[in-house]
């Protein structure tokens, strides 16, 4: 009789070692000016760390994850780490009831380069889905960047958080929700869906986001520049030298901005825009709804602004050179700086901070 419990207890440990195999983490080393990690499926975590080499640890997950091959190698003058799937269905449950998306991927296991010189120009449609039949596989990506180095991401679908990184970051995200905190040094960002949350950067920062809006919370010293699809840009304490942004429809409110340079473009949606510092270029075209700029008591600028429906609001003593009920062109103060608004409709607003 005791034989049973021991078969049963033999039978599970059996069951367990694959699932803890799979669960192993493999460690990878990257030497070069700018090093490259690809991978389709699975978490992205960049973080900041020590050395002198970039280190990549990868989790395989699911029921197939050992069918899935990790190569390194150069691709396209990058020392560069592959996750290789070898089927072009691909179940990942964590993405969500019934979600699916689809992807365009190199034979060589690479997706979403610039371009593709020197490399395999073959390509292939793989689709991810949250259940049926397909390869079960994921693999969870942990890149470690000592201080001032280079890095060129390409992810495709699961969450990415970017944490306490000081170098060069090149990430483009095909679908996943996106969150970077303490960034030093400069961020390009690409992500076709699901959202950016940035807290805490310094530097240049350059974001392109397809659908789901932007947040941003603390980003000061070089240029910020933005294109967003779709979903609302929201943003506090900005601090830069340079602001551009163009948002499809969503709108865009923006509070405790310090630039001398701001240029903003809407497609529809409202914009409210708080400035606390003297101003040098502002620009701002809406297609359709109203404009708010908030601006310093002290400001100097002309001001040149024209609303194809809608009023025109000043809390400022503007010396007019031409009024109409729908342009508004004159001096304020001493006229040093240039605020120009043009909106296809609804009421634009100067209000003193």
């Amino acid at each position: 009789m005791p034989t049973r419990p021991l078969l049963r207890g033999a039978a599970l440990a059996a069951l367990l070692v694959p699932a803890l195999a799979h669960a192993q983490t493999e460690r990878f080393t990257l030497d070069g000016p700018e090093v490259a990690v690809y991978n389709l499926v699975g978490t992205l975590k960049v973080e900041g760390g020590s050395g002198d080499k970039v280190v990549v640890e990868v989790t395989r997950g699911g029921r197939d994850a050992q069918r899935l091959s990790i190569q390194t190698g150069d691709v396209r003058g990058r020392p560069a780490l592959r996750i290789r799937y070898p089927e072009d269905r691909i179940v990942y449950p964590r993405m969500g009831h019934d979600n699916r998306s689809t992807f365009s991927v190199s034979d060589d296991g690479t997706f979403g380069d610039d371009d593709n010189r020197g490399g395999n120009r073959d390509r292939r449609r793989i689709e991810v889905r949250s259940s049926g039949s397909g390869l079960e596989a994921y693999a969870d990506v942990r890149v470690i960047v000592p201080k001032g180095r280079a890095v060129f991401l390409r992810h495709g679908m699961g969450e990415t958080t970017i944490d306490n990184v000081d170098g060069r970051l090149n990430v483009s995200v095909a679908a996943s929700h996106v969150r970077a905190n303490h960034v030093r040094g400069v961020m390009t960002l690409d992500t076709g869906s699901g959202g950016v949350e940035i807290v805490d950067m310094t530097g240049d920062l350059n974001l392109d986001s397809g659908s789901g809006g932007a947040v941003l919370d603390g980003v000061r010293g070089g240029k910020l520049n933005m294109d967003i699809g779709s979903g609302s840009l929201r943003g506090r304490a900005i601090d830069v030298r340079e602001l551009v942004a163009d948002v499809g429809s969503g709108g865009i409110r923006l509070s405790g901005v310090r630039t001398p340079r701001l240029h903003l473009e809407t497609g529809s949606g409202g914009s409210d825009v708080e400035l606390l510092a003297p101003v040098e270029d502002v620009q701002i075209e809406a297609g359709s709804g109203g404009v708010t700029l908030r601006l310093p008591a002290s400001l100097g600028a002309t001001i040149d602004i024209e609303t194809g429906s809608g009023g025109i609001d000043t809390d400022f003593e503007v010396k007019v050179q031409r009024m109409e009920r729908r342009a508004l062109r004159g001096t304020v103060g001493d006229g040093r700086g240039r605020v120009k608004i043009e909106a296809g409709s609804g009421t634009v607003r100067l209000l003193k901070n």
